[in-house]
């Protein structure tokens, strides 16, 4: 007769469990520590014993309670563009009756070591990285306990088996350089982001790549390496307008940067847009309310943090792990930073 009040598959997994603990050469117990993130074992143990759960296809599905959280995480909080992001998983959040707990951890390309340890004991029904990605073992710990994850914008090219909602990038890049083309620009720089990131790399390719076909070259001085951040658009901003030559427009590749520029143009007596066009990326909410009102590249960032969260969720549910990566449109937002350039 066949069980089915869960004792055929509690049997089952203390019989998987046990195989684990023969083959690690450990107790039973040292694997139901590893398993349930508890301390006492030895790092190489502790590796051991989940390389072994990984590849025995251990999954946790229906034995441990998770709580009725979903996870954020960032290397950096505090700007609009994260604000946006937790929007956005609030949003999915609120449908499903769950709360939303964010960490700072690490830094872009992923969070700090011991991050990891507290995920697995607060047991969130999902995570969502705003980051570049995650370390192997990180993902065989949280698969093995049936915890999924899924990637915002990596910084780099996750692997195959990593999910991951981002943004068409290189088109966003093409549609700033058209648009100040059709203006009649011919001098315009860049200020890109961090080149190690590959969004700031497919924004600054596709922008090149517009310019290229119209046969419009882009002198070496005329590209800068920013961090995304205010800061650095305010301190590129300044370099390039201080150019024997300067831009007649510069495209920045965030809103933060864009922001910078237009400090730099205040205290240079340069005016915005009759002898600078700016143009962003992101279309922060910031971006409408700037004097004047910034053209920008929407990115549509809560909407990217929605499609992770439900992808999140959905991973949960499912038997087996999808490998995605879903880019969503960017579309140009014209408003007044822009304009044709001094005869």
């Amino acid at each position: 007769m066949t069980a089915t009040d869960g004792t055929a598959a509690a049997g089952g997994e203390r019989a998987t469990l046990s195989r684990i603990a023969d083959e690690a050469a450990v107790s039973l117990s040292t694997v139901s520590k590893v398993l349930n993130g508890r301390a006492g074992v030895s790092d190489s143990t502790r590796a051991r014993i989940e390389a072994l759960l990984y590849e025995h296809g251990y999954n946790r599905r229906g034995t441990a309670q998770p709580s009725s959280l979903i996870e954020v995480v960032f290397g950096q909080l505090g700007t609009e563009w994260t604000l946006e992001i937790i929007r956005g998983v609030e949003r999915v959040a609120r449908e499903h009756g769950l709360s939303v707990v964010v960490t700072e951890s690490g830094d872009r390309h992923a969070p700090a070591p011991d991050w990891i340890e507290g995920a697995l004991e607060r047991r969130p029904v999902g995570v969502v990285l705003v980051l570049s990605g995650l370390p192997e073992d990180s993902r065989r710990q949280l698969r093995v306990r049936n915890i999924p994850f899924v990637i915002i914008d990596p910084a780099g090219d996750p692997p195959p088996d990593v999910p991951a909602i981002g943004a068409a990038n290189w088109s966003g890049g093409t549609l700033a350089a058209r648009h100040l083309l059709e203006l009649g620009h011919r001098r315009v720089a860049v200020i890109a982001g961090p080149d190690d990131m590959l969004m700031s790399r497919a924004r600054l390719s596709g922008f090149r790549s517009a310019l290229d076909a119209a046969g419009v070259a882009v002198p070496p001085e005329y590209v800068r390496v920013g961090d995304f951040q205010l800061e650095s658009g305010l301190e590129h901003g300044l370099a390039l307008l201080s150019l024997p030559e300067p831009p007649t427009a510069i495209f920045a590749e965030s809103d933060l940067q864009a922001l910078g520029v237009y400090e730099a143009a205040r205290s240079l007596g340069v005016v915005i847009p009759d002898e600078l066009s700016v143009i962003g990326f992101d279309d922060l909410p910031v971006a409408a309310w700037v004097g004047p009102p910034l053209t920008t590249v929407r990115q549509p960032t809560a909407d990217m943090a929605e499609q992770a969260t439900r992808l999140a969720l959905r991973l949960r549910d499912t038997s087996t792990h999808e490998h995605l990566r879903i880019d969503l449109a960017t579309q140009l937002v014209v408003r007044s930073s822009t304009a044709a350039p001094r005869k």
